[in-house]
């Protein structure tokens, strides 16, 4: 067997198609589908079931896949080995995180360590509903809650807090916020309630249910944007500043949550992801004070 046949099973399981893969691994789909062909072959079985959307791994494909992923893990470890005598760090490392924390701390932190790496390519994504570090989506993952499934590996980073918050103008507006009775009067704005990808993000009952009307953005940004200009709503302590006007409301009521920072058990020995992980890390402990309010 050929390891760049290998590479480009694992693409295909991990993509769902052949087309993808191919584009992922910068190959055009026939020579993905002949590398595949050619694996086949070799083995003597059918590893996917070819469908119009796409494939579906067969029971042989199941088996030979944990024995694919070892060998990439150990082929990842040999290259970052072989690069620990370098002092540039290079390659590609993928952090997803939630849109607060990713675009409001990470990013400008991460635009510093790229100035420091420039060989080294800093990848920041949202975290969706469905995200898989086992698929290789993400190297780093920033989570509100700890993983307790799969060969991952997780070390807290920091709690962090939750007040009400609303824009000055619009408290002048409505005359004020005195007492949770007094949110019936107001625009509550929180998640989409059917895409919240966390129980750990489904804050906004009771207040939801005491507002006379509700807005829903699938984001913070978006909503401590339309918090700008009307309504109430739950926003990270540490990111309110950003908004000018922003003025916290009810100081009685405060949530707090976690974030977690978490990578899988295969490439958590990759000089690039350990070092980013560890600078993710120092920062935040850093800042951590700027997390949490009394």
């Amino acid at each position: 067997m050929k390891w760049d046949n290998l590479r480009v099973f694992l693409a295909i399981a991990r993509a769902g198609q052949i087309l993808g893969a191919a584009k992922k691994l910068g190959l055009d789909q026939a020579t993905a589908s002949r590398r595949l062909s050619a694996l086949e072959n070799d083995l003597g079985a059918t590893l996917f079931q070819r469908h119009t959307t796409g494939v579906v791994v067969t029971p042989a494909g199941e088996r030979l896949l944990p024995i694919a992923e070892r060998m990439e893990s150990e082929a990842m470890a040999a290259q970052s080995l072989i690069g620990q005598s370098d002092v540039a760090l290079s390659g590609t490392v993928r952090i997803g995180a939630p849109d607060g924390f990713g675009n409001f701390f990470l990013a400008p932190l991460l635009a510093e360590m790229a100035d420091t790496h420039p060989e080294l390519r800093i990848q920041l994504v949202p975290i969706p509903r469905n995200f898989s570090l086992s698929k290789r989506e993400a190297d780093i993952a920033i989570t509100v809650e700890r993983p307790t499934e799969g060969r991952l590996f997780a070390r807290k980073l920091t709690d962090y807090t939750l007040s009400l918050y609303a824009s000055q103008s619009y408290l002048d507006q409505i005359g004020g916020i005195g007492s949770q009775g007094e949110l019936r009067k107001c625009l509550f704005v929180t998640y989409v309630q059917d895409m919240i990808w966390s129980p750990h993000l489904d804050y906004s009952e009771p207040y939801v249910s005491q507002c006379g009307q509700v807005l829903e953005c699938a984001g913070i940004v978006g909503q401590m944007q339309a918090l700008a200009t009307r309504g109430v709503g739950f926003v990270h302590d540490y990111t309110a500043h950003s908004i000018p006007g922003l003025v916290r409301v009810l100081p009685d009521i405060s949530l707090k949550r976690s974030y977690w920072i978490v990578t899988h058990a295969d490439v958590r020995g990759l000089r690039r992801v350990t070092e980013v992980m560890d600078f993710i890390s120092a920062r935040t402990k850093e800042a951590r004070a700027d997390f949490e309010r009394d």
